[in-house]
């Protein structure tokens, strides 16, 4: 692998850490000049970028502009030989921290079984063959085992120094937002959080919610409609429901609710993430390290959290989808007629199967995307970990639909107990009752009403989120 720069860097140089300070400035005097193609004393994105193509280095996306920004000092966007030297012997340094921590024994060389230990030690569990094809992938002797001068070679273009920056690539990320909130929060590493980098990730998750959720919100309405009045009696056909709610308020009925359930999107994000961070120092075993099961816990006590203080406005948002032209004029008008005529209570209805249904989905969500992971990792990892774009948004999208059918059931019984006051004539009644009386007049299907445009709006928000965040992490600055 890398074989020119293998000659002309490594097997000539040991570099600053391994022997003499001079030889290791004539090596990187000798690189720089390869790099510096128009010979003006700088090398740019460009440069970088073609040079090390030329000599068969791969680096990952986004890598070779990271290069250049942390190693340009002066801001002029190419690095000069000082900044490129002062880059690679400070990158160089980092890279042997990082590889003395994997290396538990201390050998000199790092197997399988420390990989699969410092991801745990992460709280990222994967099996011994996924462990296996992550080394592979550094492994250039074809020994089964990498010692410093493979790592060094592996990473020293690639600005990833640390294993949690390694481990990012299947970090299962929140910001696919497919209009249900019950996902674990997402992980951030320290540096994310003394950076301050954390709050514009969940700025730009946030913002791809709201436009996903605006996108698809006609599909969204669809389905609390079905939820609610659909029944053997009274079958609601896609196109059957969407001409009766043209028919009843026009083009923009389609969109009502969805300002509530956009607004609904910054306080849950926030006390998730704060609840998250809480439960996770309480439930760890050992302080900064936490396992797959504590992780899970924490996600799910941090979305009961979170539900509990927003859950009026999830009550709100369903009777405001599904209210009728002149009904309320705004959503201060609906709080305080449901605060007047049903009293305080009512902004809690349906909030057990709410509840309830977190688990049955963010587990689903949490054991499906581990086994997509691990199943990838195994059968094509080959030179790198890094799975792309087209397998992270197929997981997240999978693990988090599985995770969507499994508590869709409580979902529904959660939309009729929020919706039943507001609808004339309908009965009061508790969650089992309501179960007991749907599985008796329409049957275990009738469990799933409204599914059909639930899955149809998965693929579209999936989509129009993931476009949203990158343009978001472009404007604010996030490295990609």
């Amino acid at each position: 692998m890398y074989q020119v720069v293998r000659k002309l860097f490594f097997t000539d140089c040991r570099c600053a850490a391994d022997g003499d300070d001079d030889d290791a400035s004539k090596k990187y005097s000798e690189l720089f000049a390869k790099l510096d193609a128009n010979k003006d004393g700088k090398v740019d994105v460009f440069e970088l970028k073609a040079g090390l193509e030329s000599m068969g280095v791969k680096s990952g996306k986004g890598a070779v502009q990271k290069i250049i920004s942390f190693g340009d000092e002066n801001k002029d966007e190419s690095l000069d030989f000082n900044e490129f030297s002062n880059y690679l012997k400070d990158h160089e340094k980092k890279l042997r921290l990082t590889f003395k921590s994997l290396d538990k024994n201390e050998d000199g060389r790092i197997d399988f079984t420390e990989i699969q230990q410092s991801l745990a030690d992460l709280g990222m569990e994967i099996s011994k063959e996924a462990a296996q094809k992550i080394l592979q992938s550094i492994d250039a002797d074809g020994t089964m085992t990498v010692d410093w001068n493979e790592w060094r070679e592996h990473f020293l273009f690639n600005p990833a120094t640390n294993l949690q920056e390694i481990i990012r690539y299947w970090k299962h990320t929140t910001v696919l937002d497919i209009g249900d909130s019950l996902t674990i929060p997402d992980e951030f590493t320290e540096e994310e959080k003394t950076t301050g980098l954390w709050w514009k990730q969940l700025s730009a998750g946030g913002m791809a919610g709201a436009v996903s959720r605006t996108g698809t919100a006609p599909l969204d309405r669809m389905k609390v409609f079905m939820q609610v009045h659909s029944s053997k009696s009274n079958k609601i056909s896609l196109v059957g429901g969407f001409k009766q709610m043209l028919k009843e308020g026009g083009l923009m009925s389609l969109w009502r609710g969805n300002g509530v359930n956009v607004l609904k999107i910054a306080p849950e994000t926030a006390i998730k993430f704060m609840a998250y961070e809480q439960y996770k120092k309480l439930l760890s075993s050992e302080p900064g390290k936490i396992q797959t099961h504590e992780r899970f816990m924490a996600g799910s006590l941090a979305g009961a959290t979170a539900q509990t203080a927003i859950y009026p406005l999830e009550v709100m948002k369903t009777r405001l989808t599904l209210r009728k032209t002149g009904q309320y004029s705004g959503m201060f008008d609906c709080a305080k007629k449901i605060l007047k005529k049903e009293g305080v209570k009512a902004f809690y209805k349906g909030y057990i199967p709410n509840i309830l249904g977190i688990i049955p989905y963010a587990g689903i969500d949490l054991a499906v995307y581990e086994s997509l992971k691990n199943f990838w990792l195994s059968r094509y990892a080959k030179n790198t970990a890094n799975p792309g774009v087209l397998v992270l948004l197929g997981c997240g999208t999978i693990s988090s639909t599985c995770g969507q059918l499994a508590s869709y059931p409580l979902a529904l019984i959660r939309t009729r107990m929020q919706a039943q006051a507001s609808i004339e004539g309908s009965e009061q009644m508790p969650m089992s009752r309501m179960v007991k009386k749907i599985l008796e007049q329409e049957g275990f299907f009738g469990l799933y009403r409204g599914i059909l445009p639930n899955f149809m709006k998965v693929i579209p928000a999936v989509s129009i989120s993931y476009v949203v965040y990158e343009y978001m992490r472009s404007g604010l600055g996030i490295q990609k």
